[in-house]
């Protein structure tokens, strides 16, 4: 986690860095750490840093050693609030590449306005934990594909729970799915750890302005909502306006923003 460097009277000369792992570094002041740095590939081969320290002395110590030693290009994210957190990678010569907006969306059918809305003729919504995994992992292909050969995958909300290599389906008993008597059109993920979050909603190409992503996330939010969540979060990059439409049209409020910052 970036925890927000402040101003002190530490000597830039009195902190000390050392790599004590691989992709792991501490600074030392008089042997007391007062700093952390953490380098770490994201399942998409991306490399994001971190670092946790409490004086912009060792802040700058540990960025000047990572970058020494970790090759680009390097990624990092800020809350967007974090103002001189996000002026201290600005420094170490990061620039903003995203922003992403953190939506907390009701789940009460009387809220989202979701209470009679039905999927399209001929499309029923597969329960998650019921879908068939050879159909699931085709509709999942075809969409990344989709989105690759237009705005480009790296454009959607990050992912960040490890996978096999080369599984892009984290597990089959998140996914609830829309479906024609022939195949998938469409599916959306819901996690539950701390909260329940929303981390995919997509639809075909060929099968968009139908109704369908409104169909799946009526059928998630109501899912939730009769185990009990009154709330589930979702991310949004900020240039993909249809889901924006889609979340911010049931009533989702944004609670805050992330910036993706890249070296």
């Amino acid at each position: 986690m970036n925890t927000k460097p402040f101003s002190s009277g530490l000597s830039e000369n009195a902190v000390t860095v050392t790599r004590v792992a691989d992709r792991q570094w501490h600074a030392l002041d008089d042997d007391l750490v007062v700093g952390r740095g953490y380098a770490e590939y994201r399942p998409d081969g991306r490399l994001f840093v971190s670092i946790d320290a409490w004086h912009d002395a060792a802040f700058n110590q540990l960025a000047e050693a990572m970058l020494a030693e970790l090759s680009a290009p390097l990624y990092t994210v800020v809350d967007e609030a974090d103002a001189e957190l996000t002026a201290a990678w600005q420094r170490a010569g990061f620039t903003v590449r995203r922003r992403e907006w953190e939506y907390a969306v009701p789940t009460d059918p009387r809220v989202t306005g979701l209470e009679a809305v039905l999927p399209p003729p001929g499309v029923t919504i597969v329960p998650a934990g019921q879908a068939d995994e050879g159909l699931l992992r085709a509709v999942d292909r075809a969409i990344r594909d989709e989105v690759e050969a237009t705005v480009g995958w790296r454009s959607m909300p990050a992912e960040v729970i490890p996978r096999p290599e080369g599984d892009t389906i984290v597990d089959p008993s998140k996914y609830a799915v829309a479906a024609a008597p022939d195949r998938y059109l469409g599916l959306i993920r819901v996690v539950t750890v701390n909260r329940p979050r929303i981390g995919l909603v997509a639809v075909r190409a060929g099968e968009q302005r139908r109704g369908i992503a409104r169909a799946l996330l009526t059928h998630a939010l109501e899912t939730l909502h009769r185990s009990g969540s009154a709330e589930a979060w979702t991310e949004v990059h900020e240039s993909n306006r249809a889901a924006s439409a889609l979340f911010q049209g049931v009533g989702a409020r944004p609670v805050s923003s992330n910036l993706e910052l890249v070296r």
